[in-house]
């Protein structure tokens, strides 16, 4: 990269971070302000990303297991749709680590030189904006394209990550595409964008499934616009696990879990619930009916029975179903 360019983006950067509501307005500023004043990371550093021993890298593998296992498949279909874009799959950690890599085996020697390989450090904090460093933090999907990267050197990246939470709803890993060729056209990043976003919801639900084999598994009313929003039902019909995007829509916590919480008050819509309120308000005020005549009755069922104008039998079937004595 000439030394004009480099000075263009440095400027550019500083102007950015200087710029009080730019990270208001943008995530990419956002990031670059956390880069800046968080970090104290220079857009012009030319270090390549760390790299983890292979020790640290089989320990960090084995911490994402069995979610990783399960995303295997995902990324292996998502390779062959995207190979021959010049673009990599990436699986990275929660801590930005990619731990596998998908893509064309003769792309691989420039990914490895870019640093697109497994046990590289690419959270924001060591490689500054990026597409698995910033979903990370922002939680969310994020495409960063060439020079939306805080350091010059990665300018020549367009990369697309999205968040995977697993069967808890924690954030535990990110799902990244990235592409070292100049030709990929950023309108393309549109398509990558919905494809990686699709990949990390089927990983997510699939890691789901398996933590919850034995579970009767139900999909949330808001199913239709998330694959991914998924609830674990015993036996009981009580609730023992839900996605993240379940959590979120349905407003399921741990501790509504470990209350027991019913999967059918869980999952009943809004006419579902007002009709049981109207129920609920009938009831209780032909149980009040009942009580006052029977006060009026002095507790005499028959006389009490008159008042209603019912049967001595329809009053006794009322007052069980009432939980009445």
């Amino acid at each position: 990269m000439s030394g004009e360019i480099a000075n263009s983006h440095m400027n550019r950067v500083r102007s950015v971070v200087a710029d009080e509501a730019a990270p208001a307005r943008s995530a990419v500023a956002a990031s670059w302000r956390r880069c800046v004043e968080l970090h104290g990371l220079d857009p012009e550093a030319a270090r390549a990303p760390d790299i983890l021993t292979e020790t640290q890298l089989r320990a960090a593998r084995e911490r994402l297991e069995p979610l990783a296992r399960v995303a295997q498949g995902v990324m292996e279909r998502l390779a062959a749709a995207i190979g021959d874009l010049g673009c990599c799959v990436l699986l990275a950690d929660a801590q930005g680590v990619p731990l596998e890599r998908r893509g064309s085996a003769s792309d691989a020697s420039v990914f490895d030189t870019r640093g697109l390989r497994p046990g590289a450090l690419w959270s924001e904090a060591h490689q500054g904006t990026n597409a698995i460093g910033a979903a990370l933090v922002e939680e969310r999907a994020l495409t960063i394209h060439r020079d939306q990267h805080f350091h010059t050197r990665n300018t020549g990246l367009s990369c697309t990550a999205a968040p995977i939470y697993d069967h808890l709803g924690r954030l535990a890993a990110a799902l990244d595409v990235s592409s070292c060729r100049e030709t990929l056209a950023e309108g393309l990043t549109n398509l990558l964008s919905v494809a990686v976003v699709d990949a990390a919801r089927t990983i997510e639900a699939l890691n789901f499934r398996r933590a919850f084999a034995e579970a009767r598994i139900l999909l949330s009313p808001q199913a239709d616009r998330n694959a991914a929003s998924l609830i674990a039902v015993d036996r009981h019909d009580l609730v023992i696990g839900a996605t993240r995007a379940a959590r979120l829509e349905l407003g399921v916590t741990d501790s509504r879990i470990a209350a027991q919480l019913a999967a059918a008050d869980l999952l009943s819509g809004p006419a579902e619930a007002e009709a049981e309120q109207q129920k609920t308000a009938l009831e209780d005020a032909e149980r009040g009916a009942i009580r006052r005549a029977l006060a009026h009755a002095n507790g005499n069922v028959t006389a009490a029975a008159r008042l209603l104008g019912v049967s001595r039998a329809t009053l006794h079937r009322k007052l069980g179903r009432l939980g009445l004595s």
